[in-house]
């Protein structure tokens, strides 16, 4: 097993923010954990990072690392057993007419609009659906890893963009945004579902989904992918996200 101290992370250092309210669970407070400086994480490095619990925003490399809180517990899905459950098969059925084109992450006109709309709809009054150009590429298109724009559409229309970090050992999904008039189809589901044949065929054997928060709404859906794993006590191992981790 690799460990961070036998990659060429000895010149990074790790600070701690200060407190601020946290995005997910209410009258809390959170802190993170960040990587410094960012121009020395790579994708080699980025990799070890992630599988120690680690996400990226932009350039920001961070976890979360709050006082008196764990909510937050990374998972990944493991390809090769991953099974869709009898929601998800016929989600993925009802978006066969998707097509998926990998792309660059270079500015598209069409990728802007369609995330205004979308924080418009999904996340009006939290900041984002203020977002300029210059912030929407600072978020999404800023990246020292190997990143793409996972591209989806409709009779040649976009209707989603996914932004996904290569990994050694997967994909790591950042941040996905999709038309709101056709949320009826569970695009975010279907992305997902896409993902990891993406990694399957990749021959990557994980797909990375960021944090579980059994307590936020937010959050919370991520128990619908079966099985999956969370980072617990330094350990990744599956979950029976009702009952607690399973050794």
């Amino acid at each position: 097993m690799t460990f961070l101290r036998d990659l060429p992370l000895y010149r990074l250092q790790f600070y701690l923010t200060a407190a601020y309210p946290c995005s997910y669970l209410p009258d809390r407070l959170a802190r993170s954990q960040v990587a410094t400086p960012t121009h020395l994480v790579d994708s080699v490095v980025f990799s070890e990072l992630v599988r120690q619990g680690f996400r990226r925003s932009g350039l920001h490399v961070y976890r979360p690392r709050c006082d008196n809180c764990h909510a937050c517990v990374p998972v990944r899905l493991p390809v090769a057993d991953f099974a869709p459950n009898r929601s998800q098969r016929r989600c993925r059925a009802r978006n066969q007419d998707l097509s998926q084109t990998l792309k660059p992450l270079v500015f598209d006109e069409t990728h802007y609009r369609l995330y205004q709309r979308y924080q418009s709809a999904r996340h009006a009054g939290g900041g984002m659906d203020q977002d300029d150009r210059e912030q929407y590429r600072n978020f999404l298109l800023m990246s020292r890893v190997d990143s793409a724009l996972v591209e989806y559409t409709l009779a040649g229309r976009v209707v989603m963009v996914s932004l996904v970090d290569r990994l050694l050992d997967g994909l790591s999904a950042v941040y996905a945004f999709y038309e709101p008039e056709l949320a009826r189809r569970g695009l975010g589901v279907y992305n997902v579902l896409a993902l990891v044949e993406l990694a399957r065929r990749m021959g990557l054997p994980y797909v990375y989904l960021g944090y579980w928060i059994g307590d936020s709404p937010k959050m919370a859906y991520k128990r619908q992918y079966r099985p999956i794993e969370g980072l617990i006590d330094g350990r990744w191992q599956r979950m029976e996200i009702e009952h607690g981790p399973t050794a």
